[in-house]
């Protein structure tokens, strides 16, 4: 394990239908949890490299948090071709349990941006601890099949207060019917997070440390 949170590690992890996907990493001794970081879509520019996953992956080591990104299959060094997302849950799987291989003494968490808040709310696995949506779309892929709403472990929706795509209304609307979800605006924002990066980090690594206190 890298005990030094202030470099990152490449690598690279398979899924289970056998696409190698490209990923980074930060860890350190002291880590108490593991997000895992998913990126918007990728047909738009969405990458690892997305300034609010970036801002995700360098501060919440600082909160003892260990971060790992990856690029969705058919971005950057990634292979396979874009899944219209339910490909991609797969990729998200992957992520979380090669997380859960990196420590295997602290919980993982999921925390998606955009269209990886989509496929990540929708993907599992036996070590997650909770789910953190940030802009959701609710509609990449059917929220009612989304599995932070279906179970009992935390899911914490974090939604700009100027949404271009999903108003908090309307998202407190469809998620109405979700278990042990909170759901939060982030003031001033709109999608793309311009400016306002620092909310979420602040209001991500509180969430994950209020779990793991």
């Amino acid at each position: 394990m890298n005990t030094d949170s202030g470099s990152a590690q490449i690598t690279n992890f398979q899924t289970s239908d056998g696409v190698t996907i490209e990923a980074e990493y930060r860890l350190s001794n002291d880590i108490r949890a593991i997000a895992v970081l998913s990126h918007p879509h990728p047909l738009y520019g969405g990458e690892m490299n997305n300034n609010v996953v970036q801002g995700l992956f360098d501060s919440l080591p600082k909160d003892e948090i260990g971060t790992l990104r990856y690029n969705f299959r058919g971005v950057g060094n990634s292979e396979g071709t874009h899944g219209d997302g339910k490909l991609e849950v797969l990729d998200s799987q992957a992520a979380f349990e090669f997380a859960s291989e990196l420590s295997d003494s602290v919980p993982v968490f999921s925390v998606g941006y955009s269209f990886g808040a989509d496929v990540s709310l929708t993907a599992d696995h036996s070590d997650l601890a909770g789910w953190i949506g940030i802009a959701s779309p609710l509609a990449v892929l059917e929220p009612k099949g989304m599995n932070a709403g279906l179970d009992n472990r935390p899911t914490l929706l974090l939604v700009p207060e100027n949404d271009q795509f999903r108003s908090i209304a309307e998202a407190r609307s469809i998620c109405e019917p979700w278990a042990a979800t909170s759901i939060e605006e982030i003031p001033g924002a709109d999608h793309f997070f311009l400016g306002f990066t620092h909310p979420v980090i602040d209001r991500a690594a509180s969430f994950i440390n209020e779990i793991v206190k």
